[in-house]
């Protein structure tokens, strides 16, 4: 499978075929979010999932697990999230499960993918 012109991305796709079908659609899917939403993204795979930067800043990422997908935000734990979407405790990082690829628009990625790249660009 080659999607990126970058080997290790497409070595992470071919790893991520071991997933259920449903979940590497969704990763497929949220990759095609991150990129069109900014085209200058850097993607690599880093800490065991797909990792997109912009000037030397991770912005967040795409990680597989048994029952589902998670995105990672590198400065989640700043953005806004009025329906409690976003999990996690930590300092700066937060999360969103993907179980289903209808999760996507059920969880408002795309507004989130917003939020971290606006963060970054600060």
């Amino acid at each position: 499978m080659s999607i990126s012109s970058n080997n290790k991305v497409n070595a992470f796709f071919v790893d991520t075929q071991l997933i259920p079908a449903a979940q590497l659609d969704a990763a497929v899917a949220i990759r095609a979010l991150f990129l069109k939403a900014e085209t200058t993204l850097v993607e690599d795979v880093k800490y065991g999932g797909l990792v997109f930067s912009l000037s030397d800043q991770l912005v967040g990422g795409i990680y597989a697990y048994k029952n589902h997908l998670s995105i990672e935000f590198s400065n989640g734990a700043a953005f806004s999230d009025v329906n409690k979407i976003m999990e996690g405790k930590g300092k700066k990082r937060r999360h969103i499960k993907i179980v289903t690829i209808d999760d996507l628009s059920e969880k408002n990625v795309v507004y989130f993918i917003a939020q971290a790249l606006a963060a970054n660009a600060l």
